[in-house]
C-alpha cells in the first residue's frame, strides 16, 4: 500500500492566462528577501572562524583554536556558550517577529511586511559591521532576526499568490534560489576578508549585509500587492485590474471569483489561529508544523551556518576551509536550479523522497569517513588528499540532495497547501517552527559535536529516515493544482479525508475513485 496518495485528485480548473513577464519580475524581486536569509546563514560560520574576530570578541575560543591552549581535541575547540549565542540569537528574534509579522501580512498586506523586514535587517547590518563589543553583536543579531522574521513570513506567500498554478513550484524556489545565492556571496566574501590586513575583514563580512538588505527594500518598494491581499482588504476592483494585469489576460472572471469566495470564507473565521488548530485544518497544521521540523534536523544548516568551522574541525587549514565552503555554496546554488526545473514537472514527492534517501546515503559516509580518522579523541593524524576529496564531494552531494528538495519545497509546499483564510497564522507557525529548530540546532550543534563527536551525523541521519518515511505515507501530490483548489486533496486521500471530508457530505465518484487509486498504489 502506498500511504502517500501519490494521485492528486481531478482539481484543474485551467484557469486562463499567461506567463507573463510582469509576473516574472514581480516574483524575482520579491523573493530577493531570500538573500538577506542567505547572506546570514553564510556569512556568520565563516566570520567565527577568523582569529581577529575571535580575539576581539571570544577569547576563549581564540586560545583554544589558535593558541591551542587547552588540547587539540578538534570535537570541541570551538565549543563555547557565547559563540553559539552570536549564531543562534537571530533566529530567536525571528521567532517573535514571525509571529508578529502574520497580523501585518494579513490586515496591512505582504508589501508592507518586506519592507520592515528589509529595513530592519539594514539596521542590523550597520550595527554588527560597526560593533565594538559583544552587546553591540548581540543586538545587531536582534534586529537581523527580526528583519528575517518578516520577509520568511510575507515573501514565500507573497510567490505563491502571484505565480500562475502551473508555474507556482519554480517561481516560488527562487525564494530558495536567493537564499543559496546569498550563502554563496557570503562565502566568497569571507575568503576575501579573511585574508585582509588589519583584521578587520570580519566588518566588512558583517557590514555587507546592508547590500542584498538594500536590494530588497528598493525591490519591495517596485512592487504591487497579490490579488489576494487586495480582495482580503476590501479593494475588490483594484483586485480585479492586478489580476488581468499578471494574468496577462481579460477574461480572469473564473479565478477572481475563486479569490473572491475563498475571501468570504476567510472573513467568516474571526479567529484564525484558534480555526488552525481545528480538525478541518489538522492536514495543513501537521504539515507546516512537521516539515520545517525536519528542513531544520537534516543536519543542512550545520554545513551552511558552520561550514567554514566544520571543515576546520576535520582538519583543513583556514584557506581551504573557506574554501571548501564556496565550493559546497556553488553546488547549493546549482542543485536549487535543478529543482526549480524539476518541480513542477515530476512533483513534490518524488523530489522530497529522492532527495532524502540520498541525504542519508552520504550522512553514512560522512560518518565512517570522521568515524575511523578522528576517533573518540579528536585527534586525527595527517590528511591524505583521497580523504580530503572523499569527505568534500560526499558532502556536496549531500547539499546536492538537500537543495534540490527539502530546501526549497519546505518553503514551497506549506505556503501552497494554506486556506486563505488561515494563510498568514498558517506560514507563521511554518517561520516559527522553522526558526525553533534553527535556533536551537544552532545553539547546542559546539557542545553535540564536542559530546556525541561522529556520532552527531548519525542523530541527523535517524531523523532524515525519519522524514522520508513521513513524506511518502503523508503527503500527497500538489503540482498543477491552484491554490484555492488545494483542499480537494485531502478529502481523496486516504489518511486525511476523514478530517476533512464533513460526515454529511457523500464522496462524489472522483473521491473515491481516488481514494481507491491511493490505497491500491
Amino acid at each position: 500500500m502506498a500511504g502517500g496518495g501519490m494521485i492528486a485528485p481531478s482539481v484543474n480548473k485551467g484557469y486562463p492566462g499567461k506567463f507573463t513577464g510582469r509576473v516574472f519580475i514581480t516574483c524575482i524581486v520579491a523573493a530577493t528577501g531570500g538573500l538577506i536569509f542567505g547572506y546570514d546563514i553564510g556569512i556568520s560560520g565563516g566570520v567565527t572562524s577568523m582569529p581577529p574576530f575571535l580575539e576581539k570578541f571570544f577569547p576563549d575560543v581564540f586560545k583554544k583554536e589558535v593558541l591551542n591552549i587547552g588540547g587539540t581535541n578538534q570535537y570541541c575547540k570551538f565549543n563555547s556558550q557565547k559563540l553559539t549565542m552570536f549564531t543562534s540569537s537571530l533566529y530567536l528574534a525571528a521567532l517573535v517577529a514571525s509571529l508578529v509579522a502574520s497580523t501585518v501580512t494579513r490586515k496591512l498586506g505582504r508589501r508592507p511586511s518586506m519592507l520592515l523586514g528589509g529595513a530592519l535587517f539594514l539596521a542590523g547590518a550597520i550595527v554588527n559591521g560597526l560593533a565594538q563589543n559583544i552587546t553591540m553583536l548581540y543586538i545587531g543579531r536582534a534586529l537581523l532576526g527580526v528583519g528575517v522574521g518578516f520577509a520568511n513570513q510575507s515573501v514565500p506567500v507573497y510567490l505563491s499568490e502571484m505565480a500562475p498554478y502551473k508555474y507556482r513550484g519554480a517561481l516560488n524556489m527562487v525564494f530558495q534560489l536567493s537564499i543559496t545565492i546569498g550563502i554563496l556571496a557570503a562565502y566568497v566574501i569571507n575568503y576575501f576578508t579573511a585574508s585582509m590586513k588589519g583584521g578587520n575583514g570580519w566588518r566588512y563580512s558583517l557590514g555587507c549585509a546592508g547590500v542584498p538588505a538594500i536590494i530588497f527594500v528598493l525591490g519591495s518598494l517596485c512592487l504591487p500587492d497579490t490579488p489576494n491581499s487586495l480582495i482580503e482588504r476590501g479593494k475588490n476592483e483594484e483586485a480585479k485590474k492586478r489580476l488581468q494585469k499578471i494574468r496577462g489576460v481579460d477574461n480572469v472572471d473564473q479565478e477572481y471569483n475563486d479569490l473572491i469566495n475563498a475571501s468570504i470564507e476567510s472573513k467568516k473565521i474571526k479567529h484564525p489561529w484558534a480555526k488552525l488548530f481545528s480538525r478541518k485544518y489538522r492536514p495543513q497544521l501537521v504539515f507546516v508544523t512537521f516539515i520545517p521540523f525536519f528542513q531544520q534536523l537534516t543536519g543542512m544548516n550545520v554545513f551552511m551556518f558552520y561550514a567554514p568551522v566544520l571543515f576546520k574541525t576535520i582538519g583543513f587549514g583556514a584557506n581551504a576551509s573557506l574554501f571548501s565552503s564556496v565550493i559546497t555554496g556553488v553546488v547549493n546554488c546549482v542543485s536549487t536550479l535543478v529543482s526549480m526545473a524539476t518541480v513542477d514537472r515530476f512533483g513534490r514527492r518524488g523530489l522530497f523522497l529522492e532527495g532524502g534517501l540520498q541525504m542519508l546515503i552520504c550522512q553514512i559516509i560522512i560518518t565512517v569517513c570522521i568515524g575511523i580518522k578522528f576517533g573518540l579523541n579528536g585527534n586525527p593524524s595527517e590528511l591524505q588528499q583521497w580523504y580530503a576529496t572523499l569527505v568534500v564531494v560526499a558532502i556536496c552531494v549531500y547539499v546536492a540532495g538537500f537543495a534540490w528538495s527539502w530546501g526549497p519545497l519546505g518553503w514551497l509546499v506549506p505556503s501552497e497547501i494554506l486556506p486563505l483564510e488561515v494563510r498568514s497564522a498558517g506560514q507563521s507557525v511554518n517561520v516559527s517552527v522553522n526558526m525553533i529548530f534553527t535556533f536551537f540546532i544552532a545553539e547546542i550543534y559546539l557542545q553535540m559535536m564536542c559530546a556525541m563527536k561522529f556520532g552527531l551525523f548519525i542523530f541527523f541521519a535517524v531523523f532524515v529516515f525519519a522524514m522520508t518515511i513521513f513524506i511518502y505515507k503523508l503527503l500527497p501530490e500538489t503540482k498543477g493544482i491552484p491554490i484555492e483548489e488545494m483542499a480537494e486533496i485531502w478529502k481523496a486521500h486516504p489518511v486525511w479525508r476523514k478530517y476533512v471530508v464533513d460526515e454529511n457530505e457523500k464522496p462524489t465518484s472522483e473521491m473515491v475513485e481516488e481514494v481507491k487509486i491511493a490505497k491500491e498504489g
